[in-house]
């Protein structure tokens, strides 16, 4: 496996992120978090999946860190942690500044280098 950076266990946080999010089901089970805590039995309500599948991605949604849940009696209710995206937040910024910056530069030369911009140069 290529090593992308020295700091392996912050990039294996952003990884479990970007794993847990890969998946259609887990981000509506993130949606559906992102309104308010929701049992187990409500996640998989929408979800064409049985109960044991839910349960399984959930898990891996909790691995991540963008998810945790409590039992109380016989309902395990689950929560967004909305602090394990701020790494992948600013990870995402980094990259869309720098992108940012390189588009400018190419619009920047784009105009000094047009036809247009040519002509209105000459005296």
């Amino acid at each position: 496996m290529l090593k992308y950076s020295n700091d392996r266990t912050h990039d294996l946080a952003k990884d479990r992120v970007f794993h847990a999010l890969a998946d259609p089901g887990r981000r509506a089970m993130v949606d559906r978090l992102c309104r308010g805590p929701a049992s187990v039995s409500e996640l998989a309500r929408p979800l064409a999946m049985s109960l044991p599948a839910v349960v399984q991605h959930l898990q891996v949604l909790e691995e991540s860190g963008l998810v945790s849940s409590a039992k109380q009696g016989r309902v395990r209710t689950c929560r967004i942690e909305p602090q394990a995206l701020l790494s992948v937040e600013q990870w995402v910024a980094v990259r869309r500044a720098s992108w940012e910056r390189c588009l400018d530069q190419l619009g920047a030369f784009l105009d000094e280098t047009s036809p247009q911009a040519k002509t209105r140069r000459k005296p």
